[in-house]
């Protein structure tokens, strides 16, 4: 067998044994980080959060980089695992204290150790992993984060009512929780 042959299967052989793993990863990593959906609904009104829940499993979840913290401060964050963290609303709300129109959105977290930056954007359909094209954020709003002195194993993103006309999106993982006030415009 010539050596541009032996090179060729080489490489096909490669190939194949990293799309095999791949295909595996990509197939096994909502078991790791299951599916889950927050939704919030108040007659023909409605918001939704579709995220993926990882778990904590021992790890430094938020800090400092140098620390091995799986979320450094600072650094851009999916607001959970796999695919975007996708936000959807019914009708025009005010968020954090800023006008949303009503639509679909992928949200995404900035964590820090004194304030969290969540922000909404217009790329929808894509992979969580890689950081949004900022050129395309629709908002951004601050919150500060609050220490709980549970710990939660499993991110969870979840809606409550905060008063007759405010209702608080809750991202809580770890040890921290950071609420966003909605209220309904107009």
């Amino acid at each position: 067998m010539s050596t541009r042959k032996i090179i060729l299967f080489s490489v096909l052989g490669l190939l194949v044994i990293f799309g095999g793993y791949t295909a595996y990863v990509m197939g096994t990593t909502r078991n790791h980080s299951p599916a889950d959906t927050a939704t919030y609904e108040n007659g023909d009104f409605s918001m939704e959060v579709s995220y993926c829940r990882p778990y904590k499993k021992g790890r430094m979840i938020f800090g400092p980089e140098s620390d091995g913290a799986l979320q450094p401060w600072g650094q851009y964050w999916r607001a959970g695992a796999n695919e975007a963290t996708q936000f959807k609303l019914t009708h025009p709300v005010i968020f954090g204290g800023k006008e949303l129109a009503a639509g679909e959105y992928v949200m995404y977290a900035v964590p820090g150790e004194n304030s969290w930056t969540i922000g909404l954007n217009n790329e929808i359909g894509r992979w969580g992993y890689f950081e949004v094209d900022h050129e395309k954020d629709v908002l951004s709003v601050e919150s500060t984060p609050k220490n709980l002195s549970d710990v939660a194993e499993q991110l969870t993103i979840s809606f409550q009512q905060a008063d007759s006309a405010t209702v608080n999106l809750n991202l809580v993982w770890d040890q921290t929780e950071v609420a966003v006030p909605i209220q309904i415009a107009g």
